[in-house]
């Protein structure tokens, strides 16, 4: 998907009613897609970009998480560990088509579908400059900010 468009799109929020891609245009964008809000991985991961957060709004960087969760569980999450970025509602699995990042995966012995760890950033044009698919959470947001850092 490197070097793509992204076509607009619009999910429900936190702490806003619906997040819109487009009025985004004098950023570049670090979308995150994670599994599930408060499993381990994914609490370490939206730790690891809220601690770092401060660092890429400076490199002119914004960061969103998307994942299937309602907004009352991101709300929880967000506020439990006190993520500066909005969590986006991908219920019905629109945007998570559109970026390919539902697989079957085995999760205790048994095939499920979900969505892969992957991370997308988009430039100031709505162009994706980089991705990461099937990674682990620790250390990555760290790369991802070495990464933006140079657009």
């Amino acid at each position: 998907m490197s070097n793509q468009a992204v076509p607009d799109f619009t999910l429900p929020a936190t702490g806003t009613a619906v997040f819109t891609l487009y009025p985004i245009r004098n950023q570049s964008l670090v979308i995150y897609f994670y599994p599930k809000d408060n499993t381990p991985g994914c609490t370490a991961e939206a730790q690891q970009f809220r601690d770092l957060h401060a660092a890429f709004q400076k490199a002119g960087s914004e960061i969103v998480g998307i994942s299937r969760d309602s907004i009352k569980s991101h709300e929880n999450f967000k506020s439990k560990f006190t993520l500066p970025f909005a969590l986006l509602s991908d219920a019905e699995e629109t945007v998570c088509t559109l970026f390919g990042v539902m697989k079957q995966k085995m999760m205790y012995g048994k095939q499920v579908r979900g969505i892969e760890r992957s991370t997308f950033v988009l430039d100031h044009n709505g162009i994706i400059r980089k991705e990461w698919r099937g990674l682990k959470a620790d250390g990555h947001a760290q790369e991802v900010l070495a990464f933006v850092q140079t657009l």
